[in-house]
């Protein structure tokens, strides 16, 4: 059976940290902004204060976002919490956003192995375990939130589940694929990740590609034609123009 965050029709527009190129990424602004332009999933990114509050926040400091060169680890809720960006948007919570958007699904990534445990019960206080997908590329913090969440928690691998993926598309005996959904970019290191082969591996094996993060339009229209399942953008509203020619834009 198809997990709910999954189960959608036609390729899943992403707005990768709400929408990092359109709005300040990972706030409550960018997420009210993709909302806004009518995206049912949001790309994210989980860290953990000291004080064991679990924070949207992509960077191990606050430097680049609220000018603030302390490390997201070495800083408590209350400390956190009277950050503001340029543009005075707070550092948010991940419970608080999971209650201000309850119709939206969340793919989260695992920024430390120690937010996996306190990840969980946001997830279940939130009852959310339908609307979330979980990944790292650390395999540890996957695994982690896994043993926490059981079978029905929608994970994407790391590298190595990846490699597996690629390598069945190339006719390779792989046994069978675990996960749902691969999360990768296009292309690593020069090589292409995201080909034909692998698409349509992935498909026979019922497993979803979705591809990050991709802004340019001529890109997204490829990756589209090679029949991907989603694509992760910082450039939400060019994404939405380009599903919404092909006839693919569901809101």
């Amino acid at each position: 059976m198809t997990h709910p965050f999954l189960d959608f029709p036609g390729p899943v527009g992403f707005a990768h940290r709400g929408g990092a190129q359109e709005a300040e990424e990972n706030t409550a602004e960018a997420f009210a902004y993709a909302v806004g332009l009518g995206f049912s999933h949001i790309e994210t990114d989980v860290h953990l204060s000291r004080d064991g509050v679990v924070v949207v926040h992509h960077d191990d400091t606050f430097e680049r976002m609220f000018g603030d060169p302390r490390a997201v680890a070495e800083m408590d809720w209350a400390e956190m919490s009277a950050l503001r960006t340029a543009g005075g948007a707070a550092v948010p919570r991940l419970d608080e956003v999971l209650e201000a958007f309850p119709e939206t699904f969340f793919n989260i990534e695992l920024k430390c192995l120690e937010v996996a445990g306190p990840l969980a019960e946001v997830i279940r206080r939130a009852g959310a375990l339908d609307r979330v997908c979980v990944g790292a590329f650390d395999p540890k913090n996957t695994a982690a939130i896994r043993a926490e969440l059981g079978e029905g928690l929608c994970w994407s691998p790391a590298h190595a589940g990846v490699a597996r993926l690629w390598a069945a598309g190339w006719g390779l005996p792989v046994g069978r694929l675990p996960f749902p959904v691969v999360q990768v970019p296009a292309s690593f290191n020069g090589i292409p990740v995201v080909t034909g082969r692998v698409v349509r591996a992935a498909r026979t094996r019922g497993v979803k590609v979705q591809v990050w993060t991709v802004d340019d339009r001529a890109e997204m229209e490829h990756l589209l034609d090679l029949g991907v399942d989603g694509l992760m953008s910082d450039r939400p509203s060019v994404l939405r123009e380009v599903l919404q020619a092909r006839g693919a834009w569901h809101s």
